[in-house]
């Protein structure tokens, strides 16, 4: 397909026909096919917060960001509108980002704990973030439907990824991922895991494929300011992505001794 993706069909064939991350990252920004996103994140590219009143928003799709060959991925709900709406980069310029990228430093997946603009230095290893939305929503909710029409972006996204580990920011984002896996032919248990702080889910896929989701509450400031989600808590998290992560690593790297 060519063009902009502007309709729920155009974004399954657009999402469908990229061969690698690099494209699908690039046709993601030029999306089109929610009318009511589109303009509130036009609108608010427009108005501006007023300490941003000198910068040019992004005001479009985000993508992913990260290692093309993370094994592990983060999951969120959408951009926000004065962060990653604003920078182009995914929980790039806000609290919430600042609260994230501080605990991926402290855990050795990021080169630094800070994360302010696309060209600040910042990169990722063995982890990319991504969410289920990429365009900032009004009132952060999007719609059902909004979710769906943007689906094929975050399902041809694991296709292209594979990871071993997907931490997964709030209940938004683990219901989301788990209509994707479950369309992908993944074996999703009935009735559904629910979400959870600190919840582990293993699960099987096509082919002898195999993810673990750790669920995680978001890194919003309603849950960093009052508490509901501390810095060692994340950390926790983190680090379980990494162990899981370590230990696939160690069980590939036998079997390729015995063989």
């Amino acid at each position: 397909m060519t063009g902009v993706p502007t309709t729920p069909d155009d974004v399954a064939r657009a999402a469908a026909a990229a061969p690698d991350l690099a494209a699908l990252d690039a046709v993601v920004p030029t999306c089109r096919a929610c009318p009511r996103l589109v303009a509130w994140r036009e609108l608010v590219g427009v108005e501006k917060r007023a300490a941003f009143r000198d910068e040019e928003y992004w005001a479009r799709p985000v993508p992913g960001f990260g290692d093309p060959s993370a094994g592990v991925l983060v999951v969120g709900l959408a951009p926000a509108a004065h962060g990653a709406n604003r920078t182009g980069r995914m929980f790039t310029g806000d609290r919430s980002g600042d609260f994230l990228f501080a605990a991926m430093h402290r855990t050795g997946f990021a080169s630094q704990a800070t994360s302010t603009a696309r060209d600040d230095g910042l990169t990722l290893t063995d982890v990319r973030v991504t969410a289920p939305v990429r365009c900032a929503p009004p009132a952060n909710a999007p719609t059902p439907q909004e979710r769906r029409t943007c689906g094929p972006y975050l399902s041809r996204e694991l296709e292209l990824v594979r990871p071993r580990v997907v931490v997964v920011l709030g209940a938004f984002g683990w219901q989301a991922l788990l209509s994707t896996l479950a369309e992908q032919s993944w074996v999703v248990p009935r009735p559904r895991p629910r979400f959870g702080h600190g919840v582990e889910v293993a699960l099987a896929g096509p082919g002898g494929a195999s993810v673990v989701l750790l669920g995680c509450f978001h890194v919003s400031q309603q849950n960093t300011f009052t508490g509901r989600l501390t810095p060692d808590m994340l950390d926790a998290v983190l680090l379980r992505a990494r162990a899981l992560l370590s230990g696939d690593q160690a069980s590939d790297e036998s079997r390729a001794r015995q063989r």
